[in-house]
């Protein structure tokens, strides 16, 4: 999948040979150290920084260590959050109650973005999740909570626009059977695993190895349990779904970046019971579906690709491509005109 670098909000180099327009002008600060953002508290970012590059001395002299820093007044409202990498400045020893300063954030390979909810009164602002992930993991349940579909897919076409790879995670496969489940996304071309809770692992440990993926689900689907199990020292909380309600609780409050045993990094988010899509075009998602984007050539101007009058109706009568794909296209794109917190 092809990638894009985001760097919307990051400041502006003077133009020139290889140079590209951003924000204001960047300050050298060639003192500083490069942290990878872990978690993100009120204002308060806890990253991690590497030893530096060079003599292997110079290597044996440092520690790999956990730095707690604060936003440089010159980085302005640019938001930061979990997967960023960034630069730091001041007191970066890590040592307890010191505080560091974040002067810049590097250029991001992804981002990943939800709306407000469409209920909400803030006109479909975007609601930044977790940077520079290349894998995003949608846990859900097969049962107790059942699956959400829509929820699925409005999930899936967030992952079309950050241009990230999808991992669908079933879990409590020993209370349902994943077949229907599994088949509505084959033609998407969607990978999944199939879990249960003390069952084994191996498969979505190998699918997780040297990556950083972000995983997302509704509240109850197992998330945290699973998180405990590939981290163990992780001890994320972990609660009952409601009998009344079949929706879980939000046990996870914040995302964090944890590392994994065997490499790669697994960014836990909380449970959530909406993600809205405004900031989604319906080009995005058709992007996602190369071999139907030539039969859009004729469609009537402003064509949503939903109902009558759309020209992929004909294109795949045609034989030009599987008239599944074109199933899978139409309800990711309903999926974006429903409510956040569809349940079916």
């Amino acid at each position: 999948m092809r990638k894009r670098e985001y760097d919307e909000e990051d400041v502006r180099v003077r133009p020139g040979k290889g140079s590209r327009p951003r924000t204001r002008i960047r300050p050298a600060h060639e003192d500083a150290v490069e942290g990878f953002v872990v978690a993100v508290d009120r204002g308060r970012y806890t990253t991690l920084v590497e030893p530096e590059r060079g003599s292997a001395k110079k290597r044996r002299q440092q520690q790999r260590r956990l730095v707690v820093a604060m936003k440089a007044r010159e980085l302005g409202r640019k938001g930061i959050v979990v997967g960023d990498r960034v630069a730091l400045v001041g007191d970066v020893s890590g040592h307890p109650d010191t505080l560091a300063r974040v002067v810049r954030v590097e250029p991001r390979t992804s981002m990943l973005r939800r709306s407000a909810d469409d209920t909400e009164d803030t006109d479909g602002i975007e609601r930044p999740v977790v940077a520079n992930a290349d894998q995003l993991v949608i846990v859900t349940a097969l049962a107790d909570p059942p699956p959400r579909p829509r929820m699925i897919d409005r999930i899936l076409v967030a992952a079309f626009d950050a241009e990230i790879d999808t991992l669908l995670c079933l879990t409590k496969s020993d209370l349902a059977p994943p077949d229907d489940l599994v088949a509505l996304y084959e033609p998407l071309g969607v990978q999944h695993v199939v879990v249960h809770k003390g069952g084994p692992l191996e498969e979505l440990r190998d699918r997780l190895a040297g990556r950083i993926s972000v995983m997302v689900g509704h509240s109850g689907v197992g998330k945290s349990t699973l998180v405990n199990a590939l981290v163990p020292d992780a001890n994320r909380a972990v609660a009952q779904v409601n009998a009344v309600t079949g929706r879980g609780r939000h046990t996870s409050t914040s995302a964090v970046a944890l590392e994994l045993p065997a490499g790669g990094w697994i960014i836990d988010t909380p449970g959530v019971r909406s993600f809205g899509l405004a900031h989604v075009s319906v080009e995005t998602v058709l992007a996602a579906f190369p071999d139907l984007v030539e039969g859009t050539v004729t469609c009537p101007k402003g064509c949503t690709h939903l109902g009558e009058g759309c020209a992929l109706d004909a294109w795949v009568a045609a034989g030009n491509a599987d008239p599944t794909r074109l199933e899978s296209l139409r309800r990711l794109l309903a999926s974006r005109e429903g409510t956040p917190d569809d349940t079916t």
